[in-house]
């Protein structure tokens, strides 16, 4: 399991798989979120994750997927893209400068 600082997090990608919607609007949020720490937010398909992207969050169905896309990233599994606990903690590790794991 990787493991890095907020204040390391410069590239967060939001993966996906069926285009249903609802990763691009947390994409859209996330983006609006950490705007002032300067990360870029990217949507992506999970098979195609860029080899800069330092946090992947994805649904939790494709985490294994995407830990092969993007082997010693941080994967972050969602159950829901939307309001989802872990995004809560990830913004909030990202705004204390605390470790992130996943």
């Amino acid at each position: 399991m990787a493991n890095i600082k907020g204040s390391d997090i410069q590239k967060v990608v939001v993966a996906c798989d069926a285009g249903m919607g609802s990763s691009v609007m947390l994409a859209s949020q996330l983006r609006r979120q950490l705007k002032k720490h300067r990360i870029t937010v990217e949507h992506t398909p999970v098979n195609s994750i860029p080899a800069d992207a330092d946090v992947v969050v994805c649904h939790a169905g494709l985490a294994e997927r995407a830990r092969g896309s993007a082997p010693g990233k941080v994967i972050l599994p969602v159950q829901v893209f939307i309001g989802d606990p872990a995004v809560t903690r990830l913004v909030k590790v990202v705004e204390s400068g605390g470790e992130l794991d996943g």
